[in-house]
């Protein structure tokens, strides 16, 4: 029985049975006669510190010194005091002698002389840390003496620990006792267990055993000096042996002398109370200390002083110590975000500090308190999150993103800011791939849907830019909708080509033909060659030499594709040639890299290669030349689409009316079997009436794209045909049901719609080739342009025009 009580004790490392902390390696140093061991709690594994003081008798004066100090620290609160938890006192036997041990237990800390060793900090990020700790401790001092009156008796480098934020924290109150200086008529000693503390750490009054004047001395006397025997050992390095060492200073700062000089005056009552060295002493006025304590006292301060502070924050933490930085500074800036009490700026200067944290740690500190901002109302934090997104987006898991972050961040999507409409769709970039496919089309699709056609141009740039990034995550045939089969291609084609192609902003077209190429690979060579094809080659002729430069590269990279079909189909290889796909050609992948200014992909590499930087510049031309086609691609500049800025908007072409007299019935092509885009069983988010700047741009992205009428021989006829026009009843139905609703047109005529009047009357008239000097039949009525523009048809893009001369 007494050999398994001993085990229990001092065997197992686990400590006795009503402990419920399990006892580790102990520290190589402790104040007097405690050990200091690591520990763990039995509950939830986290770490706490166990301090053991073990006597030979329950009589033993160390014992009862020591129930003296457990009683002291469960009674005193204060930050700067260590936090008791628990405490236990157990008695064993070993044959005829008995063992009583007191365990301590409290929040984890390391003593200050391992600690010093272990930061191994230099000038001066080793005084503003040392000028942090001192300030510290001196604080705790000052609320023993002044405010509750007690003496600690003890301050020395053994009696501080430091905690895992680095916080200084005093502790070892085995002799700490009343002040007693009121009573005149005691004669014995005021510390009853005084004999415990080292002659060194004695003044002068308490070395000649002087009670008489202790008690006629400040409360604050007797720490006063410990507080100068700390600050000995604390710059010197080694351990005060004798009294007489105080007097070497060459170790102790220039401005921090005179303090300490009076810290340790011969006189008791000229000693310096410790709290007059908190408000006054030149050595705590440092960067490290400023900031802390700014921290600390936040709520106090007004939002000026608050905004001002977090915009300096960020440089003025790589000016301090780093390590102070991460263990002090990220944990009290994350709190005070968490609580509101802390200005948007204070976002960036945590992220930056998180960036000097490893993965996991900053996955533990960072994380949990950005994922909680997301729900904040203040519109400067939700922008601060989204301009900062690619800093912490590829931490945040899939789970999380889908189920808690993406449904704040899609309120941005409706925001009358305009400039958070972007940042929520720039920040897509990131957050799409860790979407579930349900959220993906149940929800961002319709969004974007919406953001196609928003008043703002770089906008609906960006959206088009967006999707064709996010195009590898959209799933081809989702399982949610049953109903529809091809879903990818059928949103992408109607994006790019119904809205983007014709968009009324020039660098928006642009975007289309480049979203075009990077998303090639999910068409099938009929979606190449009768829509995708021929909505290309209209742009061949636009106002603006970018859009017509890419345009002029797409038709020679999509009908290289159409080629390999055809080689593919003469050698019998059918089911080879139905699968050719832009992805053969090389550079493909990086093509709408140059859009995205401030983002990077991120997702599956065997999908998708990682985009181009937004800063490389790298010309078009060089993504494309090694591919099979061999000819020379024009180079195209980066582009840089900004809601922020003013942008001019260049009108699309409109391609007149043909007056070939080739009408679609003489084509022979038919668009009645041109699929939906699959999305008519998904409810609309609900959307108010455009307005009229938004009813005019998705009426010019829903004006149908017709080809250059050709010039007509000067002897030829231009007498109708008498094949009657068919009007194409219109199928295509853009992004299906998740598309924000377009304005009705009205007043417009079908194209066969005739007109009377005189070759004067023609609307054209004043663009006309001049009048020949034959004579020439005249126009016949219903031939040429009406004045009336031509009835909307969106599937005019996929008529196979023949040449007039076939």
């Amino acid at each position: 029985m007494l050999k398994f009580l001993k085990g229990v004790v001092g065997g197992s490392g686990t400590g006795p049975k009503d402990l419920p902390y399990n006892i580790g390696d102990p520290y190589p140093a402790a104040w007097g006669s405690w050990t200091h061991h690591r520990g763990t709690s039995k509950d939830d594994g986290s770490p706490v510190s166990i301090f053991a003081l073990s006597g030979s008798n329950a009589q033993d004066g160390h014992l009862a010194a020591g129930r003296n100090g457990v009683k002291r620290l469960r009674t005193v609160r204060h930050p700067n005091i260590l936090s008791f938890l628990h405490s236990t006192e157990v008695e064993t036997f070993d044959g005829s002698s008995t063992k009583v041990t007191i365990y301590i237990v409290t929040e984890p800390v390391m003593p200050l002389s391992e600690k010093s060793k272990e930061l191994g900090l230099e000038g001066t990020q080793r005084d503003e840390y040392y000028a942090w700790g001192l300030n510290q401790i001196a604080k705790a001092v000052s609320f023993l003496n002044n405010d509750c009156k007690l003496v600690h008796g003890n301050v020395c480098l053994a009696s501080v620990v430091v905690t895992q934020t680095l916080d200084w924290k005093l502790h070892a109150f085995d002799v700490l006792s009343e002040f007693d200086g009121n009573n005149e008529n005691a004669a014995g000693p005021m510390l009853q267990y005084e004999w415990l503390v080292g002659s060194q750490y004695k003044p002068m009054e308490m070395l000649k055993s002087d009670w008489a004047a202790i008690r006629k001395s400040p409360p604050w006397a007797i720490d006063s000096w410990g507080l100068g025997c700390l600050i000995y050992e604390l710059f010197s390095g080694i351990k005060l042996s004798k009294t007489e060492e105080l007097r070497d200073t060459t170790s102790i700062p220039k401005s921090l002398l005179p303090d300490y000089q009076r810290l340790l005056s011969s006189m008791p009552s000229r000693r310096l109370n410790s709290s007059k060295l908190v408000e006054n002493s030149e050595y705590f006025q440092n960067k490290l200390v400023g900031t802390i304590h700014f921290m600390e006292i936040l709520t106090l301060k007004d939002s000026v002083e608050k905004d001002t502070f977090f915009r300096k924050l960020p440089n003025l933490a790589e000016q301090l110590p780093r390590q102070i930085v991460l263990k002090k500074l990220v944990p009290l800036l994350a709190s005070a975000l968490e609580f509101a009490s802390a200005a948007a700026p204070a976002l960036t200067a945590l992220l930056k500090m998180g960036s000097w944290l490893s993965a996991e740690e900053f996955n533990v500190k960072i994380l949990p308190t950005i994922v909680k901002l997301f729900s904040s109302n203040d519109r400067a934090i939700r922008v601060s999150l989204l301009q900062h997104i690619d800093q912490f987006g590829e931490s945040l898991s899939a789970q999380v993103v889908d189920e808690q972050v993406y449904s704040h961040v899609a309120t941005g999507f409706s925001d009358t800011s305009a400039f958070l409409r972007e940042l929520t769709l720039k920040s897509m970039l990131v957050l799409a791939p860790k979407l579930s496919q349900r959220t993906m089309s149940g929800s961002l699709l319709k969004y974007l849907s919406k953001l196609q056609v928003d008043e703002e141009p770089a906008i609906r740039t960006n959206t088009t830019i967006l999707l064709g990034n996010i195009a590898s995550y959209l799933n081809d045939g989702m399982i949610f909708f049953i109903l529809v089969l091809s879903t990818r291609k059928r949103v992408l084609i109607n994006a790019f080509t119904v809205r983007a192609l014709r968009d009324t902003f020039s660098p928006a077209r642009g975007a289309g033909i480049m979203a075009l190429c990077a998303t090639g690979s999910y068409y099938d060579i009929t979606e190449i060659a009768t829509r995708i094809l021929p909505n290309v080659v209209v742009l061949t002729i636009d106002p603006d030499s970018d859009v017509r430069s890419k345009a002029f590269q797409a038709v020679d990279q999509f009908l290289q594709i159409v080629k390999q079909h055809n080689e593919k189909t003469n050698v019998g290889d059918t089911a080879g040639a139905g699968n050719l796909g832009i992805s053969s050609m090389p550079g493909n992948d990086s093509i709408l890299g140059w859009a995205m200014s401030s983002l990077t992909l991120k997702g599956k590499h065997s999908e998708q290669a990682p985009l181009a930087s937004a800063n490389s510049g790298t010309p078009l031309a060089s993504a494309t030349s090694t591919s099979s086609t061999g000819m020379d691609a024009p180079s195209v500049a980066p582009l840089r689409v900004n809601s922020s800025h003013d942008l001019t908007s260049q009108p699309a072409p409109e391609s007149p009316t043909s007056t070939d007299g080739w009408g679609e019935i003489e084509n022979g092509i038919h668009d009645n079997d041109i699929d939906k885009d699959g999305w008519d069983d998904i409810e609309p988010l609900d959307d108010p009436k455009p307005s009229p700047v938004l009813a005019s741009i998705q009426a010019a992205q829903k004006r149908p794209v017709q080809p250059v009428a050709q010039p007509k021989p000067q002897g030829t006829s231009l007498q109708p045909r008498n094949t009657p026009r068919v009007i194409k009843v219109e199928d295509e139905d853009l992004w299906g049901s998740i598309a924000a609703p377009a304005p009705a047109l009205k007043n417009t005529k079908p194209l066969n719609a005739k007109i009377s009047g005189t070759f004067a009357n023609d609307p054209w008239a004043a663009i006309a080739a001049p009048v020949p000097t034959t004579r020439a039949k005249p126009l016949s009525a219903g031939r040429g342009r009406g004045a009336k523009p031509a009835a909307p048809k969106l599937g005019a893009q996929n008529i196979n025009r023949t040449s007039s001369g076939t």
